[in-house]
């Protein structure tokens, strides 16, 4: 897939009344735009570890026609994003960025020499009026006219307004491959193509599970690298007990044409996914394309694994952030093709760069049932109770928690992992010979406990008929059990699963008056997990996408959204999203 990634326009407006006016303003506001860009560019990364890139305007905007050169540019630049600036009074209708298919902000200076502030107020409602809903900041302290710093707090804003507006634009024509159908009547696997195309702005691709065996029989994969990627997966990946009853116990030799099977299957998965310029050099040019695809999902269960090794190995090496060869950015791919958790782990990930773990929330254990079954009894941030996320045998290695920043447990971007934190991480996973009641075709499910302390939110994406889609999220931290209270509780599911202790922030409202209650209004089987409390970021992200977020934990004053959400009402946040997504409809 082409690394061709939406840039960042900056647009520089001005008082544009001449003879004296216009010409006192020219050097502090260009000066704003170049102090912009250069900020963003230097605290913002593109999925592939390169700086995200900023386009400013040829000149400063003073009317409609320095706009439209602008829109001009920016257009030919692959411009995704659009941030204006500026220190005074611009006549709002005729300085302001048109496109509606693009998000938008408006940094207006605090100062008390020329009224930035009066445009900022002027230029939103004119957005609000015409039905483009723009992003308003506004720094809370007045600054000297020659300041050239960027304040605290609009850099927050800034940095918050431009990862989740990149987040959508990086989106925009990707698409989303199924791999396969409906899974066990899942709801998220059911495709809803009229979501992915009118609010992501995504396409949908599709290709039968049989395509996997055509792949295998005519060997359409790269034969050098299925060496490598085996030989690797040999020296480096621990295969633990097989829990299985004797007789249902695979013999090595099969174990052994299993792996072989797995690992073809990651690389088929890539391809198909993403393509690969090697299958052109095999006569297969058609396939050497891929799918475009940002995003898929796996059905397997249960027409495939029910004759076929499970997807388990081939979802945990792409999503995580290494395979053989190296360290590099994850492939998204959603277990049992739920489109909507793959959908909420791709928010995640374009905000923050990480691998994202997929699991089931599976189990709420109170602290009298936990008490009651191992005797002991939860503290800190387990306190009120746990959830048990725990994916039915596959997760990203990067889960583990192995990597850490400043000495604690973490998940990073590709390009900050060292190779002892990815072989940490390898090291701490088993994977295990899958159940043979649930996978019936053998496979080899990935076993890990990931370490506590960490920081993360976990996420869901919903639909709803006659609302459309929903947004849930949920921050909280990562909990480390004694080691045979953890046993003891795992061994009540499927030990051969990878687990991830998680206890929610409560805040005594709403859902979040336990963890009971979070568990209870949780909207489905399955949460996308990522590290990192980006609640505050998701949350900026749905409104951009025009999709309402049912129920957060996130501090009133971590909330950004555009300005014209306010109209809607300022004393209940949440129904106000609601009305304003749903005045405003899906962004595409």
């Amino acid at each position: 897939m082409t690394a061709n990634y939406p840039k960042i326009g900056i647009r520089p407006t001005i008082d544009g009344r001449r003879r004296g006016v216009r010409e006192s303003l020219e050097v502090q506001t260009m000066g704003m735009a170049e102090r912009v860009a250069a900020f963003l560019q230097e605290n913002l990364f593109y999925p592939d570890g390169s700086h995200v890139e900023c386009i400013i305007a040829d000149s400063t905007i003073g009317g409609v026609k320095e706009a439209a050169a602008a829109a001009q540019k920016f257009a030919g630049a692959g411009v995704g994003v659009s941030i204006t600036v500026t220190p005074c009074w611009c006549y709002g209708s005729e300085t302001m960025d048109m496109d509606a298919s693009i998000p938008h902000a408006v940094w207006g200076f605090n100062g008390t020499e020329r009224p930035g502030a009066v445009y900022l107020a002027a230029v939103l409602s004119a957005y609000a009026q015409k039905g483009i809903p723009a992003f308003g900041i506004y720094g809370e302290d007045v600054q000297e006219s020659s300041s050239e710093e960027i304040p605290a707090d609009v850099q927050v804003k800034l940095l918050q307004f431009a990862r989740s507006a990149l987040a959508a634009a990086l989106m925009k024509g990707k698409s989303y491959l199924s791999m396969g159908s409906v899974s066990m009547g899942i709801a998220g696997s059911i495709v809803n193509e009229q979501f992915f195309q009118e609010y992501l702005g995504m396409r949908n691709e599709y290709i039968d599970m049989s395509e996997y065996v055509r792949r295998f029989e005519e060997g359409i994969y790269d034969p050098e690298e299925f060496k490598r990627a085996l030989a690797w997966v040999k020296d480096n990946c621990r295969v633990g007990a097989d829990n299985n009853p004797q007789h249902l116990q695979l013999s090595e030799d099969v174990k052994e044409e299993q792996w072989e099977t797995c690992v073809k299957m990651a690389l088929i998965a890539r391809d198909l996914m993403t393509g690969n310029p090697e299958l052109a050099k095999l006569g297969f040019e058609e396939e050497a394309n891929g799918h475009n695809a940002l995003l898929g999902g796996f059905q397997g269960q249960r027409q495939w694994t029910d004759h076929f090794p499970n997807g388990d190995f081939m979802e945990t090496i792409l999503n995580s952030s290494f395979d053989w060869n190296g360290r590099r950015a994850p492939y998204i791919v959603a277990t049992e093709n739920d489109s909507l958790n793959g959908v909420t782990m791709l928010f995640n990930y374009l905000l923050t760069n990480t691998a994202q773990i997929f699991a089931d929330v599976r189990t709420f254990w109170s602290p009298a049932a936990v008490k009651r079954v191992t005797g002991y009894e939860l503290e800190g941030a387990a306190a009120g109770g746990l959830l048990h996320l725990i994916n039915s045998g596959s997760a990203a290695l990067d889960g583990t928690g192995e990597q850490s920043i400043d000495g604690k447990p973490a998940i990073k971007p590709f390009w900050d992992i060292t190779d002892e934190e990815a072989a940490a991480c390898i090291a701490q996973t088993q994977f295990r010979p899958a159940s043979q009641e649930y996978f019936r075709g053998g496979g080899f499910s990935t076993d890990y406990l990931t370490k506590g302390g960490m920081p993360v939110t976990m996420a869901r994406l919903n639909l709803v008929k006659g609302l459309g889609p929903v947004l849930q999220l949920v921050e909280g931290f990562t909990v480390e059990l004694p080691g045979e209270v953890h046993d003891t509780l795992d061994q009540r599911t499927d030990p051969t699963w990878p687990t991830t202790w998680f206890a929610p922030k409560l805040t005594g409202k709403g859902s979040f008056q336990s963890v009971y209650d979070v568990m209870n209004n949780w909207g489905a089987n399955h949460g996308a997990i990522s590290y990192g409390h980006i609640g505050a970021d998701l949350i900026t992200l749905a409104s951009i996408l025009r999709i309402p977020v049912s129920m957060h934990n996130v501090e009133d004053s971590r909330i950004f959204r555009p300005r014209v959400w306010s109209l809607f009402g300022t004393e209940d946040l949440e129904s106000a999203d609601y009305r304003a997504c749903r005045n405003f409809g899906p962004l595409y």
